[in-house]
């Protein structure tokens, strides 16, 4: 044999020994049943190759060592490692997770099994939270959770949410929860035209969401959980295969509905009534005129595009994440985008010490447009907010210049129409906020002993906001253009969030029946925040708009900073017996530089037990049941958010330049708050019984949690005489009650090849005041239709009672709008005279029931999907008809008006032309404000035989695309106060909902 054939022989042998050993391996991952485990994670142990099983459970890899070991993984199931042993076929059959099935959830500080919860606590899981295409994502919980009330307060991109975890709980100072995002502790907040800052987080970044709604699962949070506390964690990585996943949509809003308004020629015969004059000679040549409501709103586009990586070995797991988001609203010059980025990061150093990284970061652009004016009835609704003026401009005036400018009303008409404004003008107003945000988390954690650790979190929250603001002078007609036209403003304003805890955990097992665990923290957080603002007017020209304030004529200046500090100590106790009997004791101690002198420290203790009647002998041959559980707690828990720093402080602030000494002002000082040293949190008192059940191995279950609520030493202004030399002094005075019942279901009526789930939960919520003052004052007017009445529920309407229209004949009475086809208001006391002695409670927006239901199926790859919210029981008070239902002139009304009382049509419905004219606030405006709504729908279909391509996804999916409801305004889901706690429910044309169409594209690979 020649040197050649030999050396030929040898390659040939090592070629065939290497293939032989380089194996390509298929099989099938399925559970005790022989069901398909679709989605389960196949690993080659020790390296970065692995597939996942298909839909029929089937899997293929390739180029597998003939020595390897896989390791099989899938929720809810025990893991297998398996030798693969020279095979090429592996069929796997994964045991069921006992420790699995009983649900863990995050409960603050660490986490627990769902079995032994005491407290009422609800989960949220991500699929359900991006279900809809939401910026917000409070917005992914609505009706999601019983408990909670969420209203969006303003259909605009990135708009105000307002969040209510089991009722109002306070009047001066703040309702909204204390959100936690991987140990960062965050707040909600804004008026009605400005960013939610819950926007500037990706919901789709989120894991998983618990809502903590009794004092035993938030009095961990202390002296910032007496609104609740959501907990929200986001996705980290998992060892196994490197997942990349692309997700995308992209859709098209509209306007759900408009309000039809009177046309021009309608218009022109309305103005000439009121004017009784003949400005218009001929009304009914001109025709339809002008809609604005078609110019104002639009056809917008929404898109939503993220890249994520999830994957990692048994020391390292990384989830990083970039994500891209885009939404035009519906009203032209409004927009939100969102550029944000994620990282998550575990590493195990060793055995016993693990460190790891949070990082969220965002730049978020809103280009806002002006909604919602507070005022009532007068001009302000028909030149500050765009809806209004949409609705007030003469139909009869036009839009644009014949060069295309735009068109302002004081040019038209012999300037006739000065007071209202082009919607145009209004839409080309700047209004612009930027702003960073980062959320970092850094730990480290050490397991001292056996069962005992210890974790170490730096937090740090920082943001950079910039507001930009700019009113040009083309909107001005040319005969009021003056020294002050033009006027713009920048503002900066920067926040650090400073927060440490230290967490020391101990879990032992005692005789295989008892269980203990005991959490400490000590926690200390600083927040800072400094702003400095420049305002000018009188600008030259447009053509530097804000950028170059030192060009107007007229600036003023304003700065300021402010430091706060939080030290807290905390202590749970975690104990149970047999798997059957739990008890929680916690005891939280803050210390919060916000307070007086006199109480500096607060004390927030909690217990909470429950029985898992469902481990009784008793009920062993009760099989049809699978889970009985009665919980019950009652704990402490503050708020400590309603009081801004210094509050407790004698202040003393600028009043302007109001002297003048040698023929120059001075800016003058003086005292503008009493010192109040006995100023301390706000304290709920909290009762809680609950009630778990499962039916039928927990095809059926349902959660019963009944609550009685008592928030004491709310936060009121109380007057003070005039000798004090202050009008008032803000202190620890009021106190309101909140009692309810909540319901929440979930079926899996379906399990086979066919899956189907339904879940549905309703929420009755009772609130009431107490008492306001110290029992001094029993009612108080808030607006001139809201008060705060002690004994009855907050944000009452209070108003006169309609009783038609003043007719021919008839006696008028002395007193609001006494004129022949005027509003006649009922005389209730009799004594022949209309005044307040007449005015009653006509609306409560407070709603008997907050409702949401979902269903999903799933056939073969196909999932169909829906989602319906709505409230019942609940007033609007619709103050945008206070001005756009009285012919007064000079402005456009609803179409409704065309059928006014004349001498000739005495209607008892629509009052009679009157120039100038008012009308009465009465309960004529109060509205049902109950709907329903069918939140989305979706369908989609799932591929997983592509090669390369472990899922594909595509789906279309609708949404708001229907609401049932009586209201007769843009949008019965509406507060144009946004948060506030006492006046609710109202709505004078506030930033409508938009219905949206989109498709959308999930890839992993």
């Amino acid at each position: 044999m020649s040197g050649k054939l030999q050396i030929w022989l040898v390659f040939f042998g090592l070629l065939t020994t290497a293939q032989a050993q380089n194996l390509s391996l298929r099989g099938k991952i399925s559970d005790s049943s022989g069901e398909a485990l679709p989605g389960a994670s196949i690993a080659v142990k020790g390296t970065t190759s692995g597939a996942v099983s298909e839909l029929d459970g089937t899997y293929q890899l390739e180029g597998v060592s003939a020595q390897a070991t896989l390791v099989i993984s899938y929720t809810g199931y025990l893991s297998q490692e398996i030798a693969v042993n020279n095979r090429t076929l592996i069929d796997v059959v994964l045991s069921l997770d006992v420790e699995a099935l009983n649900e863990v959830v995050v409960v603050g500080y660490g986490t627990q099994r769902k079995a032994g919860t005491t407290g009422s606590i609800a989960s949220v899981k991500a699929a359900d939270l991006v279900q809809t295409p939401v910026a917000n994502l409070a917005q992914g919980l609505q009706a999601r959770v019983s408990g909670i009330q969420i209203n969006q307060n303003s259909g605009s991109p990135g708009g105000n949410v307002s969040v209510r975890i089991r009722g109002t709980n306070s009047i001066n100072g703040t309702s909204e929860p204390l959100y936690v995002v991987d140990g960062i502790q965050i707040s909600n907040g804004g008026g009605i035209n400005d960013v939610s800052p819950l926007s500037t987080i990706n919901p789709n970044d989120i894991e998983s969401i618990e809502v903590l709604k009794d004092a035993s699962a938030s009095a961990i949070y202390g002296a910032r959980a007496a609104n609740g506390v959501v907990l929200i964690t986001t996705k980290r990585g998992k060892s196994g295969v490197t997942r990349v996943t692309f997700d995308s949509y992209y859709g098209t809003q509209k306007v759900t509905k408009t309000i039809p308004t009177l046309n021009a020629a309608q218009f022109a015969q309305l103005e000439n009534e009121v004017f009784k004059n003949t400005y218009y000679k001929d009304p009914a040549s001109l025709g339809q005129g002008v809609n604005w409501q078609d110019i104002i709103f639009r056809e917008a586009p929404i898109q939503n595009h993220q890249l994520s990586v999830n994957g990692g070995n048994e020391k390292t797991q990384l989830a990083m994440s970039l994500n891209y988001f885009n939404q035009d609203g519906v009203i032209i010059s409004s927009n939100f985008k969102r550029y944000s980025y994620r990282l998550n990061l575990d590493h195990k150093i060793s055995k016993n010490v693990k460190v790891g990284t949070s990082m969220l970061g965002s730049y978020s652009i809103n280009s806002g447009v002006q909604t919602g004016s507070t005022s009532q009835g007068d001009g302000d609704v028909v030149v500050g907010s765009i809806l209004g003026a949409a609705i007030g401009a003469p139909p009869n005036l036009k839009p644009y210049r014949a060069d295309g400018t735009i068109f302002p009303f004081g040019e038209q008409e012999d300037g006739r129409y000065r007071e209202v404004a082009n919607p145009l003008g209004i839409a080309s107003v700047l209004i612009q906020t930027a702003l960073k945000r980062t959320l970092t988390n850094i730990y480290g954690e050490v397991n001292i002993l056996k069962g005992l650790t210890y974790r170490a979190s730096f937090n740090i929250d920082l943001q950079s906001n910039t507001a930009d603001r700019y009113s040009p002078r083309s909107i001005v007609s040319i005969r009021d253009l003056n020294d002050n036209s033009g006027s713009g403003s920048k503002s900066n304003s920067n926040f650090t969030g400073l927060l440490h805890e230290s967490i020391l955990t101990y879990s032992q097992t005692l005789a295989e029946v008892h269980s203990l665990k005991f959490t400490g923290v000590f926690a200390t957080q600083s927040d800072l925040s400094n702003a400095n603002s420049i305002s000018a007017s009188g600008f030259p020209n447009d053509a530097t708009r804000n950028e170059a304030l030192q060009l107007a004529l007229n600036r003023t200046v304003s700065s300021s900073r402010s430091k706060q500090r939080l030290d807290s100590y905390m202590g749970r106790i975690n104990y149970g017996f047999n798997d059957k009997y739990f008890i929680d004791l916690t005891a939280r101690v803050d210390g919060s530089s916000r307070f007086g002198a006199e109480n500096k420290y607060g004390f927030f203790p909690a217990v909470s037990a429950a029985w898992r009647i469902i481990q009784e002998p008793f009920l062993d041959n009760a099989k049809w049941l699978s889970d009985l559980k009665i919980r019950a707690s009652y704990g402490l828990t503050g708020n400590a958010g309603g009081i801004s720093p210094y509050q407790s402080l004698s202040t003393v602030a600028s009043v302007g330049s109001d002297y003048v000494f040698n023929n120059a002002y001075i800016t003058g000082i003086n005292p503008t708050g009493i010192a109040n040293p006995a100023l301390r949190w706000e304290k709920s008192t909290q009762t809680n019984i609950g009630l778990d059940l499962g039916l039928w191995d927990n095809r059926l279950s349902l959660v019963v949690d009944v609550y009685n609520k008592k928030t004491d030493d709310l936060l009121y202004i109380k007057t003070l005489p005039l000798s004090s030399g202050y009008g008032s002094i803000t202190g620890n005075y009021a106190s309101l009650e909140n009692r309810g019942i909540e319901f929440a279901a979930n079926a899996r009526i379906l399990q086979g090849k066919i899956k189907w789930n339904v879940a549905a939960n309703v929420t009755m919520n009772r609130n009431k005041v107490l008492d306001l003052d110290g029992g001094t004052t029993a009612e108080r007017f808030i607006t001139s239709y809201t008060v705060l009445k002690v004994g009855q529920p907050l944000g009452l309407i209070k108003s006169f009672v309609f009783d038609g229209i003043n007719q021919s004949g008839e006696t008028i009475l002395p007193g609001y709008d006494g004129r022949l086809g005027g509003h006649k208001i009922k005389d209730l006391n009799g004594d022949g005279t209309i005044s307040s002695l007449d005015q009653i409670i006509t609306g409560d927006p407070n709603p008997d029931l907050i409702f949401g239901f979902s269903t999903n199926v799933s056939f073969k790859g196909f999932d169909v999907s829906t989602f319906w919210s709505g409230t019942q029981g609940n007033d609007i008070y619709n103050l945008s008809r206070l001005s756009f239902e009285n012919p007064l002139g000079q402005r456009n009304l609803f179409k409704v008006v065309e059928n006014r009382w004349t001498p000739t049509n005495p209607s008892n419905q629509y009052v009679s032309p009157a120039q100038g004219g008012r009308l009465p606030v009465s309960d004529y405006y109060v509205e049902d404000g109950s709907y329903i709504r069918c939140k989305n729908i979706t369908l989609g279909y799932t591929v997983t035989s592509i090669k390369g391509i472990q899922n594909l996804r595509v789906y279309v999916s609708g949404n708001n695309l229907i609401t049932i409801t009586d209201y007769t305004g843009f949008d019965p889901e509406v507060n144009t106060f946004a948060g506030s706690n006492t006046v609710i429910g109202i709505d004078n044309l506030v930033y409508p909902q938009a219905r949206s169409i989109l498709g959308g594209i999930q890839v992993t690979f």
